[in-house]
Order: C-alpha cells, then sequence, then structure tokens
C-alpha cells in the first residue's frame, strides 16, 4: 500500500470516527416531532453520531418520530468523509512524486 493510499484510509477512519462517535451538530437535517399528535418537521443541524445512537439521551428522543440528513447533510457528510481525506492523500502524493 502506497502512502497516499495509507494517508486517505487513515484520514478518513479517523474523520469518520469523529463525526460517528462525538455529537457534534453539523450537517442539516430534518427532525419529525410527534408530540401532540400530529406530526411536524423541525430543520435543525444534527449530528451523524445520532444514527449510530449516540449522543442522545433516551429523554431527548421521547417524541421524536424520525430524523434524517437533508441533501446538504449529505453533501457536506460526503465532503467531510472523502472529500477532506482526498486533499490528504492527494498532498501526500505530490509530497513523495517531487522527489
Amino acid at each position: 500500500m502506497n502512502r497516499a493510499t495509507l494517508a486517505f484510509v487513515v484520514s478518513f477512519l479517523l474523520i469518520g470516527g469523529v463525526l460517528c462517535f462525538f455529537p457534534i451538530n453539523l450537517f442539516s437535517g430534518k427532525i419529525v416531532e410527534n408530540s401532540t399528535g400530529t406530526s411536524k418537521t423541525i430543520s435543525a443541524p444534527i449530528s451523524l453520531s445520532y444514527f449510530f445512537g449516540v449522543g442522545y439521551e433516551e429523554e431527548d428522543m421521547e417524541h421524536i418520530q424520525d430524523f434524517y440528513l437533508t441533501k446538504e447533510g449529505y453533501a457536506l457528510a460526503f465532503c467531510f468523509l472523502f472529500g477532506i481525506p482526498f486533499l490528504i492523500s492527494l498532498r501526500v502524493y505530490y509530497k513523495y512524486k517531487l522527489r
């Protein structure tokens, strides 16, 4: 495995681990709440860790029916998970190519 590929894999795992296991509310999302018998959708920043069940209390999810990312949230998650590691690996590739 060359250094650029290793840099991509390591940075992907590091960034993905931070985003998936720490409740960092960066991503645009929608929350479907059903507290009064009627469903209403609220726009709010959500974390990727919510999809793994990390970073929220059960009491906070009492009236929450569903939550999901919007198109902007998916785009930002893609940029963080693939774009930044790609740029890091590209930097490593050019650093060792010019030697």
